[in-house]
């Protein structure tokens, strides 16, 4: 047995990506903080009925489960870490009105979501309780946007959606929602599956189907929207409504971003249920972030709260953009015992310095100054090309 072996998908993080990652996790929590967002921290465990009742098989199926020793009872490992902070805002927090909430995770998958994906990442997000307007909406994109510009993301493409379009058409063609067929077809955007899993149903139906798969691209898609659904789909144009004002509140703000609207995106849809987004870097196939509207999940929890959020792997962000952690060196100290050098020592690291001491009479890799005995005066300067 090679001892040194990981499971698939399943990474260690050395110094280097480790300590840019611990500063751009700071970072993102320092900037949701200035934005009013308090900062949780949600189990690793919980009982997996708390943990995934009515999130849909797609989560159940991520989670791992263990039993409890304790207790007997079944014990799921987080997937993912809104549904815990859903929790939190319905049944332990209780705040009253507006209530922001962020977080940051490990979380453990069953198996990758994506080929390149790892089985542990580390979710960080953002959560808005208690308002159900556009402006909650806006906001949240607004702060995934200084996410991804903290991260040193550059050229951004937002995914744009909205659930309702899909529940409007599936209603006034009398489809059930939990078609798997008919929604697995549509998730994949193959026209011969669909054709297939609609057979049997009416030609006003086919057509309303058909013309869904094909509503997504530019913002054109939401003229095509209303052209196909308008009349015959009431519902459809609410949340057409929804997405133009979002993407106007968006561009008047000045957020330099290309817009992909894409209305048969059914990802999420066991719990979303108004507008869902997802963010690219320009030339990468991976969402660097997901989110978007889930104002029914705080109901099994007790309390039904109006809620959008979003999520980012902090993994994903290191990979596909260009965040440079500051790097102020540090200071190589002589493995003395020595009193007055001992006083300096610590209150340069109560100060925030870097201080390593030269075990081996060898200066470490990262240190850039020295502190040398002149003139019988502890003093700190550059490290040259001279030795300890």
């Amino acid at each position: 047995m090679k001892y040194w072996q990981l499971p698939q998908a399943v990474e260690e993080v050395l110094p280097k990506q480790a300590s840019a990652m611990e500063a751009l996790r700071r970072d993102l929590l320092d900037l949701y903080k200035r934005w009013g967002y308090e900062l949780v921290f949600p189990p690793l465990i919980e009982y997996s009925e708390s943990l995934l009742t009515g999130l849909g098989a797609d989560l159940d199926l991520l989670t791992f489960k263990i039993t409890d020793q304790l207790t007997g009872r079944t014990l799921g490992i987080r997937a993912d870490i809104t549904p815990q902070v859903a929790r939190i805002d319905a049944h332990s927090y209780l705040k009253q009105g507006v209530s922001r909430l962020c977080y940051a995770g490990t979380t453990l998958h069953t198996h990758p979501k994506s080929l390149m994906a790892s089985r542990c990442p580390v979710q960080v997000g953002a959560e808005l309780y208690g308002d159900s307007s556009e402006q909650a909406d806006i906001e949240i994109i607004r702060l995934l946007i200084e996410t991804l510009r903290t991260s040193g993301v550059g050229a951004l493409t937002l995914d744009i959606g909205h659930v309702g379009v899909y529940q409007a058409i599936f209603a006034a063609a009398g489809i059930d929602r939990e078609d798997a067929d008919v929604f697995d077809a549509l998730q994949r955007k193959s026209a011969p599956d669909l054709a297939v899993a609609l057979r049997d149903k009416s030609e006003q139906t086919q057509q309303w189907l058909t013309a869904l798969m094909n509503l997504h691209g530019g913002l054109d898609t939401l003229e095509r929207a209303r052209q196909a659904f308008g009349s015959s789909v009431p519902g459809v144009s609410g949340a057409i409504d929804q997405i133009e004002t979002v993407i106007a509140a968006l561009s008047s703000a000045g957020h330099d971003i290309d817009w992909y609207v894409d209305l048969a995106e059914l990802r999420g849809l066991n719990y979303h249920t108004g507008l869902v987004f997802a963010a690219y870097a320009k030339g990468a196939g991976q969402a660097l972030a997901n989110g978007g509207r889930y104002d029914s999940v705080g109901e099994i929890y007790g309390r039904a709260r109006a809620a959008t959020g979003f999520a980012v792997d902090l993994k994903t962000l290191l990979a596909q953009g260009n965040y440079r952690a500051g790097a102020p060196g540090a200071i190589s100290v002589p493995a003395l015992i020595d009193t007055q050098l001992e006083t300096l020592v610590t209150d340069l690291r109560a100060d925030g310095h870097i201080v390593i001491r030269a075990l081996l009479n060898e200066h470490d890799e990262r240190c850039d100054r020295e502190i040398v005995l002149i003139d019988d005066v502890w003093t700190i300067r550059p490290i040259g090309k001279t030795t300890v």
